[in-house]
C-alpha cells in the first residue's frame, strides 16, 4: 500500500506501520514506497508503546508510528557513528 491509500482507508487514526519497500534520498529523507499497516491505536501514546514493543521484538524491521492526518510522511534519516551496546548507544550524530 502507499501512504495515500492508507490515509483513505484509515482516516484520523494513529497507526503503527512497517516499511516493506523504502529508500533514502540524497537529502536524507526516508521515502516509504510500500507500507503495511501493522496496528491501529487509540492514541499517540498507545502507538508509541506498540512501536517500542515491536521494535524490541524485531529490531531489523522498519516500523513507524504515524497519524493519518499528515498529508505526507516527512521522515528525516539520522546517521549515527559509535558503538551500540544492547539498547544503549554511545555515539555522536554525524
Amino acid at each position: 500500500m502507499i501512504w495515500q491509500d492508507v490515509r483513505q482507508r484509515y482516516p484520523a487514526q494513529w497507526l503503527v506501520i512497517e516499511a516493506l519497500e523504502a529508500h533514502t534520498t540524497t537529502d536524507n529523507q526516508r521515502r516509504l514506497d510500500r507500507i503495511a499497516v501493522i496496528e491501529m491505536c487509540a492514541d499517540g501514546q498507545a502507538a508509541m508503546q506498540t512501536y517500542r514493543r515491536l521494535h524490541q521484538q524485531f529490531p531489523h524491521r522498519e516500523f513507524y508510528f504515524v497519524h493519518t492526518s499528515r498529508d505526507q510522511l516527512n521522515i528525516q534519516e539520522r546517521r549515527w557513528i559509535g558503538i551500540r551496546s544492547g539498547s544503549d548507544a554511545v555515539s555522536a550524530e554525524k
